[in-house]
Parts: C-alpha cells; structure tokens; sequence
C-alpha cells in the first residue's frame, strides 16, 4: 500500500513512531540480511509511466500548479520476496562510468582533483576562505515544533531558537557555503540563517522545499517538491523559477546525489521503491530503475556516491540494509544488510567509512566505503531513532538527530562512543553542522565536494 506523503505528514510523532516499528518488523521477517539483488527493472523514456513520449520529466509551468496525477505502475508491484541467497558482488559497475575528473564534465563545476575520490577536497581541516571564520554551530530542524536550534559544538549549549515555519525539514548549506536555508515544506518558503552569527534572516517563497540541492555548477538550486512529485529548478540569486520537472513515477521523491562529473542525478522515490535518473543539462528524466524488492512505505531514501564514483549507496528503511546501484545508474548490482529502518548515510572526512544510520535499530552501521564490507555497528545506550546530521569539520564527530527522542547524539568516530545526548525540540530532523570542508555544497544537510 502506498502512503501518500500527506498522510504521513499528519500523523504525530508516537503515531509515526509505532508505524515505523511496524513497517520495521513486517521487513525483518520479509527480507533476508544480504540478500543478493535481482535483476532490477529499468523503464526507459519511453516507458508508458512518462507523461510524454520523449521524457519521464516533464516541463510543468509554474510554482503553485496542482500535484501530479499519481501514475499506474508500469507492472504491478511486486510482493515483498527477499532476493535469492547473496554471493559476493563487486561495486564496480559492468557499464561504462565516466571517471571522476575526466574530460566532458558539466560546465562550470570545479574540477574533481582526485579521480580516486570526489570528496578529497572534503577532507579534514579542509575548509575554505567563506567559512574558516564560522563558529562552530549546529543546526538542527524540527519538524511539528517549527524551529531551528543552534547549538555549540564545543559546549551543547542551544544558543539560539528561530522560529521558521510549519514543519522544518532540514538546514541546507548554500552552494558558496555562506548561506544556510531552513526548508519548510508545508510553509512553502526557506529561511536563511548566517552562518557566521547563528542568526535568522529573511524568508524566500520556495514551492514545497522537502528538500534542496544544487547543481554541481551552482546556477540552479533544485527544490524537491515531494508532494507534487516535482524538481523546481529555482536561480539561487533571485529565486525566480527557471523550470519544473514533474515525475509522476517517484512518489516520495526526496533524497539525491550527483555523478562524478556532474552531468546526472539520481534522486530516491521513497514511496515507489525506485529512483529516478535526471539529466542536468536538460533537466530531463532518463530513467526510473525498480529496487529488486520495490517496498513502497518506507523504500528507498538517503543515497550516497561512492568516493570513486564505482556505486551509488540508498538506503531503504524497509529493506533494512542499502541497496547498491552501479556508477552508470543503470543497475542494481546488490544489497547490504545494516540494521532495522536504514535511513541516513554520510562518509568519514577521509572517504574511507560510511556511516548508515539504521533508525529503528538504534544503531549506526560503519561500511567500507569502497567495498561495501560491515565493519563494525555503533549502538545507542537504551535505544534511540538515528535520523539526518553530518561529520564534523575536524573528522571527529559524527552528529544525527534522534528524530523521534527529542534529542541530537553525538558520537566519537574512532569508537562509535555516544560522547553526548543533546535535548532539543519535537522531532528533530535535517541537521547542519558549521563550519564544514570542501569547496561548494550540493545541498542536503551538507554535502561537499
């Protein structure tokens, strides 16, 4: 059954808390851990789910249209039958995968230094003239009570409240990394916040930004209207309306990551257990590709690209583990089991870990970043819900919000100790840590190239 994203928004935190144990349980006894992926179903532009013959994106007019007609699945969607017994699979894609730093690049994107990894200029310490100055804050949303926390790193103390909105989705570092923007969906605007004082600033009529990236070039900030199934590409100096690209097959779409040279994005469909392929060029659907077990509640969510751009990570609450998609975006190669309500992934400052935060668990999950290996699991004392966050700028830190505890933890990376359990508001969710390395951000809670 697909739960529509305004159903879910309506439900109170214990509701949706017990409904996610639920959905949790139902998957633990549905699919197996490390189960070897099937072959995946890729529906091409000229798949019958598209609303044109040309493309799966079409080009819808103006901000504050109607939501998309939810479209029919080109087949039904299949029962929740755990994939065949796994062998090891590699990451390596089998299809061609431009490299990281190759010729042919999007125009405009700063060059890949290292084609061994894309986030070397995310590396600890590595912070750049814009934001060397900042002080170390944490941002944290929340989504009923409607505001954003600022927090010492140093001390936890909150020094600041900032009353943004309805429902606070996450705090999203601009792509120059001057900026911070509180996204409110439901409020239908942004809120900046100063990076260098902590403090609110204006707000900016946005369409239903659940989420916000930008591209890799930094001429458009996309807005991820989840609620009309849409990307609103938006001029992040004015904020004018450039184009929409609405994609009726990605119900729940909300979470992306971008090619090693900038010319793709693949962005999650929570509620339609896919992902969808988007051109950056021409802000065209390429392709939606089925996950081998389609779970439509809680699928496919947070995604995260390989350092040498090999895979692409996606983490699927109701497969309890992550998925791993080839550098080409065209092919499911396998699955990672992790832990219950697999949600969040964020990388060590060195690229080497990947931290998956299993919400339902209670625990994080540290993989190879390269080989996908399990190297060890990090559990919360007494239980917890993992949620969103980053690492901080000195490598050392990593901080999640507990979205259905009311708190921020707070773990030492070298041994996955709980350093702290910070109280903050009703269900935190999208936190931003500041400063943070790199040299421009793609969006999300703050990743960087």
């Amino acid at each position: 059954m697909q739960i529509r994203t305004t159903e879910r928004r309506n439900r109170t935190g214990a509701q949706r808390l017990a409904w996610l144990v639920a959905a949790g349980l139902l998957m633990a006894s549905c699919t197996s851990a490390g189960a070897k992926a099937q072959e995946s179903a890729v529906h091409p532009v000229t798949t019958p789910e598209s609303t044109t013959a040309t493309a799966l994106g079409t080009r819808a007019a103006a901000p504050g249209s109607g939501p998309s007609t939810p479209s029919t699945p080109a087949s039904s969607v299949p029962g929740r039958t755990p994939p065949s017994s796994p062998g090891r699979i590699p990451l390596s894609s089998p299809h061609p995968t431009t490299k990281a730093g190759a010729a042919g690049g999007l125009p405009g994107m700063p060059p890949v230094a290292d084609p061994h990894n894309v986030y070397a200029d995310a590396a600890a310490g590595r912070l750049s003239a814009a934001v060397a100055g900042d002080p170390p804050y944490a941002y944290v949303p929340h989504n009923r009570s409607g505001d954003v926390w600022v927090i010492d790193q140093r001390t936890h103390a909150v020094i600041r409240k900032c009353h943004v909105g309805i429902e606070i989705q996450h705090v999203v570092p601009s792509y120059d990394l001057t900026k911070l923007y509180a996204t409110d969906d439901v409020g239908n605007h942004i809120r900046v916040i100063d990076p260098r004082t902590g403090e609110c600033g204006r707000e900016i009529p946005v369409k239903d930004p659940y989420n916000m990236y930008f591209t890799p070039d930094g001429r458009y900030a996309i807005s991820v209207a989840e609620e009309y199934r849409q990307l609103i590409w938006y001029d992040p100096v004015t904020w004018k309306v450039h184009d929409t690209t609405s994609i009726p097959g990605c119900a729940g779409i909300d979470h992306a990551d971008f090619s090693p040279d900038g010319r793709t994005a693949v962005f999650t469909c929570e509620f339609a257990g896919r992902v969808a392929v988007v051109d950056i060029v021409t802000h065209r659907v390429e392709r939606l590709i089925d996950m081998p077990v389609r779970n439509t509640m809680m699928g496919p969510q947070d995604i995260k690209l390989a350092p040498d751009g090999s895979a692409y990570y996606i983490a699927d609450s109701d497969s309890n583990g992550v998925w791993v998609l080839d550098g080409a975006a065209r092919k499911v190669l396998r699955h990672i089991a992790t832990g219950r309500g697999a949600h969040g992934l964020y990388l060590s400052r060195d690229a080497s870990e990947l931290y998956v935060t299993n919400r339902l668990a209670g625990t994080i999950s540290v993989l190879n970043s390269r080989t996908g290996a399990l190297l060890t699991t990090w559990v919360i004392p007494g239980g917890g819900s993992p949620d969103m966050g980053n690492v901080s700028a000195d490598g050392s830190q990593l901080w999640v919000s507990g979205r259905y505890n009311s708190v921020v933890y707070v773990f030492d990376t070298r041994n996955g100790h709980l350093l702290a359990r910070i109280p903050v508001g009703d269900e935190p969710h999208g936190l931003a840590l500041m400063p943070i390395p790199g040299r421009y951000s793609l969006g999300h809670t703050g990743i960087t190239r």
